[in-house]
């Protein structure tokens, strides 16, 4: 099967706007007494504004996942995340945050099932190969329900941080509306849904089973996804995590609906599909382990089959709370935390070097620096975000960077050298920890 070669994009080293600069000279100061750590913050704060953010002419702003020259929706949203605190009084974050969004509105409006897209409409694809309706546009169209997920925080995340209205134009009330009709469709996937993917390249991971549809669900009020956060294909299509941040997706459209738009019909359908999606969670989600009591299942078919793991991907079951779908001490998360770090989920392993989660899109024994650094983020004590960086500032094999995984005995073997997202997860969770003052000498 033909596969493109990976085109080069030139992406022009943008200025640092001036709030990421106050935020280098504050860490040169308070992380002088940790030179490495010091060093990594310098280097993947800026990351993504450095290599790989590109202003566009009709104001929009495209965000390469780093190694790989497109734009995934999901990827491009948490490599800025870590800029939006620091954007409300900064016009150039602004500008690259706000065309961010406007380009995630247009690519939402060319084919809300894509995951990854083209800076034009160039007819670049990750395999030129792959059967499904592909558009010129698109890089890859793996439906990922977090992918619609992640345009809509990044919108919320700003406008709440700005206070900026000026995104919300007709062409993102009309993407709500794809994304809710999306949303529809796929709660009764097998009945309604016109999407297929097959990749005929001898991998499973990447191909949906039964003829490009997945495998059989049962409906429960909860959308059908393809594939995970880490571009796999489901086992069983009720991505538990991903219908978690659709729940969470859907509150920050009714804020949309009611303050914005002042729209009480689009926000009443919000609610009865929120509210459906949350029922299914809580009726199908849930899963009695004998170990650790009630937990959030990852996938499951809605027949009594369950997937029980965690991915290192965004959303996974150990990003609930980042997600906003429960707080920290929700007891079935807490539960679920317990299962994800433990040898009970097929996916947590541990080395010589370090013990954290990796996935399945890896090869066994590799731990993902993004999962360490969602275990901080998440952490409940101080002590354990501390030990989380401390995890990460050891194993970087000296690149001063963040990677995808690396082998738990041995960090200097790992996959992807230049991964924006990991680069910026990694900061966020040092940013507020310096903030708090658990850095401080």
């Amino acid at each position: 099967m033909e596969q493109f070669r990976l085109p080069k994009i030139d992406m022009p080293k943008l200025e640092l706007p001036k709030a990421v600069q106050d935020v280098l000279s504050e860490a040169e100061k308070r992380l002088a007494h940790r030179p490495k750590l010091l060093r990594l913050f310098r280097n993947c704060f800026p990351n993504t504004l450095e290599t790989t953010t590109k202003l566009l002419d009709d104001g929009t702003t495209f965000v390469i996942t780093g190694d790989i020259p497109a734009s995934w929706l999901r990827d491009s949203v948490e490599q800025v995340v870590h800029y939006i605190p620091l954007a409300a009084n900064d016009p150039d974050l602004q500008r690259v945050i706000a065309g961010l969004i406007r380009r995630h509105v247009a690519y939402i409006q060319i084919d809300p099932y894509a995951n990854a897209f083209n800076e034009s409409a160039s007819d670049w694809h990750w395999n030129a190969s792959d059967v499904t309706e592909m558009s010129p546009w698109v890089w890859e169209r793996k439906f990922e329900i977090d992918s619609l997920c992640f345009s809509m925080r990044l919108a919320y995340l700003y406008w709440k941080e700005t206070g900026r209205a000026d995104v919300f134009d007709a062409d993102f009330k009309r993407a709500m509306r794809i994304i809710v009709d999306l949303f529809k469709t796929e709660q009764r996937h097998f009945e309604l849904s016109p999407y297929r993917f097959t990749r005929n390249n001898g991998i499973p991971s990447d191909s949906l089973r039964n003829n490009g549809m997945g495998m059989p669900v049962n409906y429960t009020g909860m959308v059908w996804s393809g594939f995970r956060s880490s571009d796999d294909a489901c086992d069983f299509h009720y991505n538990i995590p991903g219908n978690m941040f659709a729940v969470v997706a859907l509150r920050y459209m009714q804020e949309f609906a009611e303050w914005v738009f002042r729209d009480l019909e689009l926000l009443a359908e919000l609610k009865e599909l929120e509210a459906e999606i949350d029922h299914g969670i809580r009726l199908y989600g849930i899963y009695r382990h004998p170990e650790f009591g009630p937990i959030y299942a990852y996938e499951t078919d809605g027949f009594g089959n369950y997937c029980l793991m965690d991915d290192a991907g965004t959303p996974g079951l150990l990003s609930i709370p980042y997600l906003g779908y429960v707080t920290a001490d929700d007891p079935i998360y807490r539960n679920t935390r317990r299962f994800a770090l433990s040898k009970e989920n097929p996916f947590y392993y541990e080395g010589k070097a370090a013990k954290g989660i990796g996935s399945p899109h890896t090869p066994p024994g590799y731990i993902w620096h993004m999962a360490l650094s969602m275990q901080g983020l998440t952490a409940s004590t101080d002590e354990e975000k501390l030990e989380m960086i401390a995890m990460l500032e050891a194993t970087d094999a000296d690149t001063g960077f963040m990677h995808e995984g690396f082998h738990a005995d041995d960090p200097a073997v790992f996959t992807r050298k230049w991964f924006a997202w990991s680069n910026s997860l990694f900061s966020q969770l040092v940013y507020k920890a310096m903030k708090d003052g658990l850095l401080d000498g």
